[in-house]
This record gives C-alpha cells, sequence and structure tokens, in this order.
C-alpha cells in the first residue's frame, strides 16, 4: 500500500537539478535583485515603517544608498528598462535617510581642476552652453 508520498531526490538528482538552475540565471537578474534587495533593506533599516522602529540604523541606510549607487550605471547598462524604478527607489530612500537625521558620508575635495569657479567665472554647465541662464 502506497503512503503517496514521493520518495526523497538522490544528491545526484539535486545536483542535476540545481545545475539546471544555475544555467538559467543571467548575472543582471542577480544584480538587480541584489538592488532590489539593498533598497527594501535600507528602507526597513530607517525604522520609518510601523512596527520597524527599534531597527533604525542610519549606517545601515548609508550603506544601502552607496550600494546602489554604485551598482546603478551597471543596472543602467544591463538592464535599462529598471534604471527608473531603481532610481525612484535609492530618491525614496535617500529622503527616509534625511528624514532620520542622517548625514553624507565625507567625500574627497575634487582636483584642483575640478574645483568651483570663482563668483566672476561661469560654472561648467554655463561654459558648455548646457545651461540656459534667463537674459544670457
Amino acid at each position: 500500500m502506497s503512503t503517496g508520498e514521493d520518495p526523497e531526490p538522490t544528491e545526484e538528482e539535486l545536483r542535476a537539478a540545481y545545475e539546471a538552475q544555475v544555467k538559467k540565471i543571467r548575472v543582471e537578474h542577480v544584480v538587480l535583485e541584489n538592488v532590489v534587495t539593498l533598497a527594501n533593506l535600507g528602507m526597513r533599516r530607517t525604522g520609518l515603517a510601523p512596527g520597524t522602529e527599534d531597527e533604525r540604523d542610519a549606517e545601515q541606510v548609508r550603506l544601502a544608498i552607496e550600494s546602489i549607487r554604485a551598482l546603478l550605471p551597471i543596472v543602467e547598462q544591463a538592464v535599462p528598462q529598471q534604471a527608473g524604478p531603481i532610481r525612484d527607489a535609492l530618491s525614496q530612500l535617500q529622503l527616509a535617510f534625511v528624514r532620520i537625521g542622517g548625514q553624507a558620508a565625507p567625500q574627497e575635495a575634487p582636483p584642483e581642476s575640478a574645483a568651483s569657479p570663482r563668483p566672476d567665472e561661469p560654472g561648467p554647465a554655463q561654459r558648455t552652453g548646457r545651461l540656459w541662464v534667463p537674459g544670457q
């Protein structure tokens, strides 16, 4: 009499099934999944959602933001149709970071050639003609 239970797969069958799944995975999908996970986890670490107040960790939020920023160019190249939603999620995370009092990480000083222009000089956007300034 059968119990209706399937026999456990062998180690070889499990390995073959795993290999079949790995063959289907694309790197850009893994990158995208990681970015989405970072955005979700970062938002949770803001502690702004009900029930997550005790999880607030501004440093974790900052790390999530910096990680998404680092991966965004890859997303834009590999899965451009997802870049807009990722940028939106990053913006929301950055706003939440500010709401919880997070401070931006100090950045290196720009090289001399990239230093801010003097007040009497046009900025780089004006010099290249990419910025429209009324009356000019």
